[in-house]
């Protein structure tokens, strides 16, 4: 289950990750296409203006209840170019006016207007008119931008000074040139073909026009580096067309250019964005994995009780025992580490604790059986030698003691063979309903009428009614091994006058048997290696047998689905407490 949990977060989180970078790119991205195309905007307007100014306004110019809202940048931008903006409605009457001159009318005739379009002029201003074509009806709106071409009057003014029959007067070239040249203006005669008959004032070398290239100059104003003003004389055929530098520097941008500008600058926020994206995620996924590396080192120097340091702990975890941002992805395989580093150490100490538990119960067993052999070698010495007349008494108690010490011997090796088997479950196991409480009853007899264990008194106590019935399902002969094994414990290791009481209760749907001393009781050592296999204490007497005999206890338990415990304290004595599952349906009060 958290193999999916963990597959889960890291597919969903990914996924987001992935989703977040391609959100993020994508509004980099379509900032950066907004920016340059305002730039595009900008450029075309300054190219274009005053055309391309009156198309955006009146594009961002928002029209409700016969007020029109122009932009305030707007504004600001028409005072600093000396323009002037009218916006007219249906009936005539200006609704709004920005910069606008004094000689300027509040209000217009259909006449006025129908020669404003036809000449673009009013007065000494050229004037360019766009109606808000949105809604063609009586909410439509004219707007008119205009300016003072002082280009054109100067213009006009000298046409009318040194003009005739369209070409300059005679005697006249010399004046014109110089004031032209003192203006940085350049006067040209061109003929209806588009030829240059005359250029007067600072040189240029255009000697030719092409027919839509005046249209040019004149829509594209801030594509050319001079402002051109025409002058038609239709009488001649001719016309004057009068070319003014431009103050600055004159730049042009080709479409081609401002194209490479967009791409490469969208390439460098696509490759900055993934660039910090790597980074971050880098350092995301990156410093967890390094931390695992560090702890995999140490677990294999064997270091278990370092592995996650309190600087880890620190680095890992809240002050409130939360997992901090960049380590939520991995809560699983961090809680899995340190339990797995918790259950390592914790082998570590019960591997050095099952050395030192062998060490001893390879002395301990080594005496047990130095013991019993060295009395068997040595009467078998005697009776080889012949050197001596042992009458038939003496005879009967060697050959008794020999027998006792073989079987002790057996006893002992039985045990190590029932240690293996059950710890290999290799014992055949069949169980059957018995009746529990006198089955412990019977056994706890055989104690009470056993003479060579006088000097302890058995006790047994059944808790239930006597009408209750007490059923469990096990292997009387394994079973009887168990209890035959507890008791004798309590005997070996507690001195004579020792009482031990035996008890059968219920407890829920599980039968409790209690095996209780008031012995010496057992140090906390001891206790808590009761139940290993070699454990003997600190005893090494003859009389304490291989430190088997509470492990196969435990064994029989669990093969019998039960459990055990035990609780002692020095002076006070020892409760070793087994619980079975009961037979459900057959207790009968």
């Amino acid at each position: 289950m958290k193999k999916q949990n963990v597959k889960r977060r890291l597919t969903l989180h990914f996924t987001y990750q992935m989703l977040l970078l391609f959100v993020f790119v994508l509004l980099g991205v379509l900032a950066v296409l907004f920016v340059m195309s305002q730039s595009m905007i900008n450029e075309d307007m300054k190219r274009r203006f005053p055309v391309g100014a009156l198309e955006l306004i009146i594009i961002e110019t928002y029209l409700n209840e016969g007020k029109a809202n122009v932009p305030a940048r707007w504004e600001k931008q028409l005072v600093e170019q000396h323009y002037w903006l009218q916006v007219v409605n249906s009936e005539g009457q200006v609704t709004k006016s920005i910069n606008a001159p004094d000689d300027l009318p509040q209000s217009y005739g259909s006449g006025e207007l129908l020669t404003i379009q036809k000449t673009k002029r009013f007065g000494t201003y050229d004037v360019l008119m766009s109606l808000d074509d949105t809604y063609l009806n009586e909410n439509t709106y004219l707007f008119m931008l205009g300016y003072m071409n002082e280009g054109a009057i100067d213009l006009q003014n000298l046409y009318d000074q040194y003009a005739k029959d369209g070409m300059v007067k005679e005697g006249a070239l010399g004046r014109l040139d110089e004031e032209l040249k003192a203006s940085s203006r350049t006067l040209q005669v061109m003929t209806t073909d588009g030829q240059v008959r005359l250029s007067v004032g600072l040189p240029m070398e255009r000697t030719a026009y092409n027919p839509l290239e005046l249209l040019m100059m004149e829509e594209a104003k801030g594509s050319y580096p001079t402002s051109v003003s025409v002058y038609a004389v239709p009488e001649s055929h001719t016309y004057w067309v009068l070319h003014e530098s431009k103050n600055g520097e004159y730049v042009q941008y080709p479409l081609m250019k401002s194209l490479i500008i967009i791409l490469v600058s969208l390439g460098g926020v696509v490759l900055l964005t993934t660039l910090v994206f790597s980074i971050y995620h880098g350092y995301r996924y990156g410093r967890p994995l390094l931390l695992f590396i560090d702890w995999f080192e140490r677990l294999g120097k064997g270091q278990y009780d370092a592995t996650v340091s309190k600087k880890d702990r620190k680095q890992i975890y809240r002050k409130n025992g939360l997992l901090r941002g960049k380590y939520k992805l991995y809560k699983e395989v961090i809680d899995g580490f340190s339990d797995m580093t918790a259950r390592l150490h914790a082998s570590e100490q019960d591997r050095t604790r099952l050395e030192k538990t062998r060490e001893e119960w390879m002395t301990g067993i080594s005496h047990d059986l130095r013991t019993p052999l060295s009395s068997i070698q040595g009467y078998g010495h005697l009776l080889e030698s012949g050197q001596y007349s042992f009458t038939e008494e003496e005879l009967k108690e060697m050959g008794g003691t020999i027998r006792d010490k073989s079987d002790y011997m057996i006893d002992l090796i039985q045990d190590f063979s029932l240690a293996f088997q059950l710890k290999n479950k290799q014992v055949p196991f069949t169980v059957k309903p018995i009746e529990l409480q006198e089955f412990v009853r019977r056994i706890v007899l055989n104690y009470v009428n056993d003479m060579t264990m006088e000097g302890t008194t058995f006790q047994y106590e059944n808790e239930e009614s006597e009408t209750t019935s007490i059923r469990v399902l096990a292997n009387d002969k394994w079973f009887a091994r168990m209890l035959d094994n507890i008791m004798i414990n309590a005997v070996r290791h507690n001195p004579e006058g020792t009482i031990i009481t035996v008890r059968v209760a219920l407890s829920g749907d599980y039968a409790v048997l209690t095996v209780e001393d008031d012995g010496i009781g057992m140090d906390e050592e001891t206790l808590l290696n009761l139940f290993e296999r070699y454990y003997r204490g600190t005893n090494t007497e003859e009389k304490t047998g291989a430190g088997l005999g509470m492990s196969i206890a435990k064994s029989i338990v669990l093969a019998h689905n039960g459990t055990i415990k035990a609780e002692s304290e020095v002076g006070r004595g020892t409760t070793v407490t087994i619980s079975l599952p009961i037979l459900l349906g057959s207790n009968v009060s």
